[in-house]
């Protein structure tokens, strides 16, 4: 069995779960100070894995 890949997190869920705001995000995103994001077609997406890492990294 393989394991099921955690799905993509939207701006919107990057936002709830950091606690900030979505204009944030895209603000960090242009400064490239923010957590790694790909476009999917024309939407934002985040890893968690990278959000959780870019987290980690901060805080240390």
């Amino acid at each position: 069995m393989s394991a099921t890949p955690e799905r993509l997190w939207s701006v919107n869920d990057v936002s709830a779960f950091l606690g900030i705001p979505v204009g944030t995000l895209y603000q960090w995103r242009h400064r490239r100070i923010g957590p790694r994001a790909s476009r999917v077609g024309r939407h934002l997406r985040y890893d968690p894995a990278d959000v959780r890492a870019w987290l980690n990294q901060k805080a240390a």
